[in-house]
């Protein structure tokens, strides 16, 4: 309290420490961030195919219309995914908290879920493989994002870090001795699209096309009908793809003699393949919903999706429901309608709950030094996805 002397004196308020003031000596609140659906949308539009693409596996076999729809989107959604997780990254030196939280949003549920896998198959399969080294099925893409986050700021260091992803991946299909222990081959495969997205966040691109009204229809225009070539070029050459296992070029994880390529020029294939997963991705994206609508809350658990779908699909896929007469158009429809429910189900919250210790540990026992919040209930996850605070109601921001 001070006294009035009779002039225009202002009062200037008591600021915590550390935090900025302006030059009048006035401290202004913090502006609450704007939620982004377009992410949020994207994520769960990425994590659907997944679900979709697993769940229809097994009709590829016997049903050239399921694998081209598998075809259709599996040359671009996990790229599409990287990119995403890429844009959300940041490449500067990692923080402590940082570094702790590879360990407890990464690596912890990785070997949760790999046990849980081999305890699943030694059920019902009567072996267990236990090898943490080689992942089963899904989770390759968790340890992809740790090291993606390992090695960024190495990247970041360089010139043209987008053109050294890109060397890395086609030059690693030339090395047979680089396989799937700690799923390193996709990993690099995949880099230029992390890296990509990470760019991407650098060059605004994505915060322009938010904010671009006039050329949303011709954009979109141009997004439909190159899915609709790429689908046409699917549909017409189907026996060829097949005949070659062109899907196994989507999945970045063989060498090239592996895919029966030992040429010189195999190298310019997967040159090609990338830059089709490009055109599809920005393709995929230009007709995200840019606004909010019902799907948009689903982006939120886009982890929990992710991890917990497999141990949903795994009967089905080891059962022959999906094999023979049961690989025609209705079953292939029932199957990807059957998909969505799976994951609109895993979205919710009470799955969140139920699941948490398992996606999201917080084992405050493992550091030395535990209060610094990295042991506390993160709104993030390896994506980038985000929820909304609990309290106030207040939302975060996606960037």
């Amino acid at each position: 309290m001070s006294e009035s002397t009779g002039s225009d004196v202002k009062a200037v308020p008591v600021v915590a420490a550390g935090t900025p003031v302006p030059p009048d000596g006035l401290a202004k609140p913090p502006k609450d961030r704007v939620r982004v659906p377009f992410w949020d949308n994207a994520r769960f539009l990425c994590v659907l195919l997944v679900v979709i693409g697993h769940g229809i596996q097994r009709q590829t076999i016997d049903s050239n219309i399921a694998l081209a729809v598998y075809l259709l989107f599996y040359a671009f959604h996990m790229p599409a995914f990287a990119i995403i997780s890429g844009y959300f990254t940041k490449s500067g030196p990692p923080t402590n908290r940082a570094m702790k939280r590879v360990l407890t949003d990464i690596l912890l549920p990785y070997f949760i879920m790999e046990t849980i896998w081999t305890v699943v198959k030694w059920l019902v399969e009567g072996e267990a493989d236990v090898n943490p080294t080689r992942p089963s099925w899904t989770l390759w893409f968790l340890l992809a994002l740790g090291i993606f986050r390992l090695v960024l700021p190495y990247l970041a260091l360089l010139r043209w870090p987008l053109l050294w992803a890109i060397a890395l991946s086609v030059g690693v299909g030339y090395l047979d001795n680089v396989d799937n222990t700690f799923s390193l081959s996709r990993t690099i495969g995949i880099l230029p699209f992390f890296v990509l997205g990470w760019k991407l966040n650098e060059w605004k691109l994505v915060e322009r096309w938010r904010f671009a009204e006039r050329a949303v229809w011709w954009v979109r225009g141009a997004a439909v009908a190159t899915f609709a070539v790429w689908g046409g070029v699917v549909w017409a050459f189907i026996a060829l793809w097949r005949e070659i296992d062109l899907r196994y070029w989507f999945f970045y994880d063989r060498p090239y003699d592996g895919l029966g390529s030992d040429q010189w020029f195999a190298g310019l294939i997967r040159l090609g393949v990338i830059a089709l997963a490009v055109l599809l991705s920005f393709a995929f994206f230009a007709l995200v919903p840019r606004s909010s609508n019902p799907l948009t809350a689903f982006g939120q658990s886009t982890m929990y999706v992710y991890l917990l779908h497999s141990f949903v699909l795994y009967p089905i896929r080891e059962s022959s429901v999906l094999r023979g007469e049961n690989s025609d158009w209705v079953s292939l429809l029932s199957m990807i309608l059957a998909s969505t429910g799976i994951a609109i189900v895993l979205s919710s919250s009470w799955v969140r709950r139920i699941f948490r210790p398992l996606i999201e540990p917080r084992p405050s026992f493992l550091f030395l030094d535990p209060d610094d919040g990295s042991a506390k209930p993160h709104r993030t996850d390896p994506t980038g996805a985000r929820r909304p605070r609990r309290s106030a109601g207040i939302s975060g921001s996606d960037r």
